[in-house]
């Protein structure tokens, strides 16, 4: 199973601020056990929305919108996949990741279950994701 551990912007993701020191070095601690137990897959940082752009599609339009945007809360600033057993393993994971804030300030995380192709019904469109899936593998 995988989960996505998203962490959430704030003012000062937003603004650019980059964490301190004391803070990467409990990131750096946190996916080191991560790695050292098996179950990272990726993680990282967002710069902050001013340097992203969304796609609008209304009908059949699409227009880009560039940043930055206004509701920090509805955005994330970074993220960390994990690969593990159970529900229960991804939350005990989650509920270590350090404050993404810094110790004493309120922030919060999200923990969504990612979709698997076992969790759609078979049909044509999802044998041809297996098929990209299968065909992305590395060859050995």
């Amino acid at each position: 199973m995988r989960f996505m551990i998203i962490v959430k912007a704030t003012p000062e993701s937003e603004a650019g601020c980059m964490p301190g020191e004391d803070l990467l070095n409990a990131m750096a601690d946190y996916h080191g056990e991560l790695g050292r137990a098996g179950v990272l897959l990726d993680a990282s940082g967002l710069h902050p929305s001013s340097r992203g752009m969304r796609i609008r599609y209304r009908g059949g339009e699409r227009t880009v919108i560039d940043g930055p945007f206004t509701e920090s809360k509805e955005m994330i600033a970074g993220f960390t996949m994990i690969g593990v057993r159970s529900r229960e393993e991804a939350l005990e994971w989650a509920r270590r990741f350090p404050n993404p804030r810094g110790e004493g300030l309120d922030a919060e995380i999200e923990v969504r279950q990612i979709l698997e192709l076992d969790d759609f019904p078979e049909t044509p469109a999802i044998e041809r994701f297996r098929e990209l899936e299968a065909g992305s593998q590395p060859r050995h």
